[in-house]
């Protein structure tokens, strides 16, 4: 899904983030795409941490000069978490039949080290709502795949928000991922896993 650019009308009552937490965060790979695919990862790092440059990068990033300026910009759809953690969840949950044939300790092991213990549980706690039928044994693969239908359903979740909002997700992840080529068996699921997830970053985070 590409970025775009767009006023926006603003959904969901959370904490914004301004202009150099935007270009901070933002993935290098987003920022070297704009300037030189050739930069390495500590010169693009030091280029997101510097103060005077924090207007014109975002400028860069949105494309955008009347959007980079404001300072009211709607809240951020998942709270500031990681998208990519956001679409390991609802990945998970996705593939959670898949999950709970996967018992072995060594094959638990090398799951987790690349999903993670917290999306593991979050699967199996909303096992009710998995999409996946085919099982998946093999846990190396299984990561995989749940990785990309995460990414692909954040992709499509996204893609009925405001194009502001959504490109401030976007801009956090790196580029490539199937969030920016969501099928649409995504779009028919990815409403519901993303309310489960956007709620447990609301139990994590709350509001005070």
């Amino acid at each position: 899904m590409p970025i775009q650019t767009a006023q926006t009308d603003g959904s969901f009552q959370l904490p914004a983030l301004g202009r150099s937490e935007l270009a901070s965060s933002a993935h290098p790979t987003r920022l070297a795409a704009r300037l030189d695919p050739a930069l390495s990862a500590a010169t693009l790092a030091r280029l997101q941490q510097c103060p005077r440059l924090q207007r014109k990068l975002t400028k860069l990033l949105l494309e955008n000069d009347s959007e980079s300026s404001r300072t009211d910009w709607a809240p951020d759809l998942l709270r500031g978490n990681d998208p990519h953690r956001a679409a390991l969840l609802a990945g998970s949950v996705w593939h959670a039949r898949s999950l709970l044939k996967l018992v072995s300790q060594p094959d638990l092991s090398v799951f987790i080290e690349h999903i993670g213990a917290d999306a593991h549980a979050f699967g199996i706690r909303h096992q009710s709502h998995a999409v996946a039928n085919r099982l998946i044994a093999d846990p190396e693969r299984l990561a995989q795949e749940i990785e990309r239908d995460g990414h692909g359903c954040l992709g499509a979740w996204l893609h009925d928000m405001p194009v502001m909002e959504r490109n401030r997700v976007l801009l956090r992840l790196p580029v490539g991922t199937a969030a920016e080529n969501p099928e649409p068996e995504h779009g028919n699921a990815s409403g519901q896993l993303f309310s489960l997830v956007v709620a447990h970053f609301e139990t994590e985070n709350p509001l005070i």
